[in-house]
């Protein structure tokens, strides 16, 4: 998830509270303490979590010097870079060769430029603005900053109960919505797209924070590209939501259950790709079709169309690597 960091220089107590508010990774302030006396977030300053000119620098980008100056500081700690006239191509050169760099911003039409220049974004935003109102308006615009994973429709070519097994609720401490999912598979090479339990079931009452994800081994696509096992998943990680047209979004991890239940075994392929998971077998377990609607797994046949993604590369400790691995 991309940094949104707030500049309340001089001190405004209203500012503050609406940077907190809203979900801001630090707030760069002269004096720490007061930020301590509103809750608890990240601080930058000469006696912060983070200190300035240890590890945060800010630099003014006026020339080529500036530029590589900026990218030895990087190789330290965070860089906030500014532009006398706020041009793209220096951040782009900035963001080509480092992942700390973070852009002085003063409203969201910049945020937004500086968070997709070259696709991969800067590394973050530090947003300084005297309207609580655009506080409010960059912090919508981090939210839907996610990383984009391509989803193909892969054909489902087996359904079969395995027995029983222990399956993996993930409890997130958001709402999700219909048409999207978290993305896990039986490898870390290819994912399908569960859905949530958002869904009417004249059974159970909806459950639209839940994702009844598979089988404890599984792998779950984590934000950056990383993955988890489900069983490891633990209260306060960050999961990754994908929706059903390839924006995701992060949500965090409220509680986990694991619960012995029976399993189905649904496999599928996609040109060369082949995907599996163990999923429970029952009604209210659904995987996403193309268009974004949800289908149950009882309700699943061979030749339906289901969205999910492929990853190149094996994993070591949930992070891709460039080695031979056979997962079957």
């Amino acid at each position: 998830m991309k940094q949104f960091w707030v500049d309340i220089r001089p001190w405004r107590k209203d500012l503050a509270a609406t940077a907190i508010e809203s979900g801001a990774d630090a707030l760069m302030v002269d004096d720490a303490e007061r930020v301590r006396e509103l809750g608890r977030v990240t601080t930058i300053a000469e006696n912060g979590d983070l200190v300035t000119g240890k590890d945060v620098f800010e630099i003014e980008i006026v020339d080529k010097e500036s530029e590589e100056e900026a990218l030895r500081l990087s190789r330290e700690g965070y860089v906030i870079v500014r532009t006398r006239d706020w041009t793209v191509i220096p951040l782009e050169n900035l963001v080509a060769q480092s992942d700390r760099i973070v852009a002085a911003v003063a409203n969201a039409e910049e945020a937004k430029v500086a968070l997709t220049v070259l696709e991969r974004g800067a590394a973050g935003i530090l947003l300084a603005t005297d309207d609580p109102a655009e506080i409010r308006r960059v912090a919508s615009v981090i939210a839907g900053a996610g990383e984009e994973v391509p989803l193909v429709p892969f054909e489902v070519t087996r359904i079969v109960p395995v027995g029983m097994g222990d399956r993996v609720c993930v409890d997130t401490c958001s709402i999700l919505a219909d048409g999207e999912g978290m993305l896990v598979g039986n490898t870390s090479s290819a994912f399908l797209m569960v859905h949530p339990e958002t869904l009417e079931n004249p059974y159970v009452a909806p459950r639209p924070f839940r994702v009844n994800a598979g089988a404890v081994h599984a792998y779950i696509l984590l934000p950056n590209g990383k993955t988890a096992y489900l069983a490891d998943l633990a209260v306060g990680d960050r999961v990754l939501v994908a929706e059903h047209t390839g924006p995701t979004h992060e949500a965090v991890v409220g509680r986990v259950k694991i619960e012995r239940r029976p399993l189905l075994l649904v496999e599928a392929k996609a040109g060369g790709a082949t995907v599996s998971l163990v999923l429970q077998n029952a009604e209210t377990i659904r995987l996403v079709r193309t268009d974004g609607t949800a289908v149950s797994v009882a309700a699943l046949a061979v030749g339906d169309k289901v969205l999910g993604s492929v990853a190149e590369g094996g994993r070591h400790f949930g992070v891709a690597v460039k080695e031979t691995i056979l997962e079957k």
